[in-house]
């Protein structure tokens, strides 16, 4: 299978040969709609003017391939769909025979080409899809091969640049859905290899060589909420946070100190209460307090003796 399915097949020219049955004309030449066996097996059902093909009509290869559209003049002139003997197929515009202009071709692997043609070839805007990885190409062809500025999009990242027969060259960046741009360029490399007298470049494929990478923004995914509260019983002892007291410490590190200095206070209270000196003192003084009341009342009996 060639790179396009097998569309090299040419139909036979009409001519008086082969079975024919249908309308013609005054000039005895199929005209309108009729139904024909060309000599090679092939067959066509559908408009004649004037002894060609002309208008819509539906021609059957015998290796199985076929056209369904629009003839002009015994060639494919308008819009038609061509299933290829391998499968492939080819939706879009014809000129002459040749697909030219918009059109999608389908590959027997899944790919597909949606874009410009021009002389059976991709050429100008269009896109192919690679069935097997996901990946697709959108840009520029030429001749049939991915040439001019366009962008290979991937699962995940894709490429923008500049393609050269088929491959990049030159500038382009990748884009990554992560949010980061790598740029770079893609530079072509070529072995020498000598035959005799001769030396021969053998081109590889172009090395991509990075140059920067822009500001990077990642997603940040939710904070979980913070857990609720639970009972102290159910979690148990807390930990201690190193250098910071637990609940009751701090009273506990400063009571002795504040019940000491009271005790003490206290103690001194009650020695000075009950010290023997200032008992001693107090015994004294209330001893001469009643010697003295003993002498008034003396004096007083004394008196009152003489006054009798």
């Amino acid at each position: 299978m060639s790179d396009l399915g097998s569309e090299e097949i040419e139909e036979e020219a009409e001519n008086d040969l082969g079975e024919y049955e249908g309308g013609r004309n005054e000039a005895g030449e199929r005209h309108g709609h009729g139904k024909a066996r060309l000599p090679n097996g092939d067959t066509y059902e559908g408009e004649y003017a004037n002894g060609k093909r002309n208008g819509k009509g539906l021609y059957r290869f015998k290796n199985g391939a076929r056209y369904i559209g629009e003839y002009l003049e015994n060639k494919k002139q308008g819009n038609g769909t061509f299933i290829y003997p391998d499968g492939s197929k080819y939706e879009g515009d014809w000129v002459e025979d040749q697909r030219h202009g918009n059109g999608v071709y389908s590959y027997i692997n899944g790919d597909t080409y949606t874009g410009e043609w021009f002389n059976n070839y991709r050429h100008g805007q269009g896109t192919y899809f690679y069935a097997l990885t996901g990946s697709k190409y959108v840009g520029t062809w030429a001749n049939g091969q991915q040439e001019g500025a366009a962008e290979l999009v991937h699962l995940n990242h894709r490429f923008q640049g500049k393609f050269v027969n088929k491959n990049p060259l030159g500038p382009g960046k990748y884009i990554f859905d992560i949010g980061c741009e790598q740029h770079g360029e893609y530079c072509q490399e070529e072995k020498t290899e000598e035959e005799e007298e001769e030396e021969v470049l053998i081109p590889v494929t172009p090395k991509w060589k990075a140059t920067k990478i822009t500001t990077l923004t990642l997603w940040v995914p939710e904070e979980p909420p913070p857990p609720t509260a639970t009972p102290a019983a159910a979690e148990g002892p807390l930990a201690e946070e190193p250098g910071v007291p637990a609940a009751g410490e701090e009273s506990a590190a400063e009571g002795p100190s504040e019940s000491a200095e009271a005790a003490a206070e206290a103690a001194e209270a009650t020695e000075a209460a009950s010290s023997p000196k200032d008992m001693e003192e107090e015994e004294e003084a209330a001893k001469d307090d009643q010697a003295d009341q003993a002498e008034e009342k003396e004096e007083d009996t004394k008196e009152s003796e003489l006054q009798e």
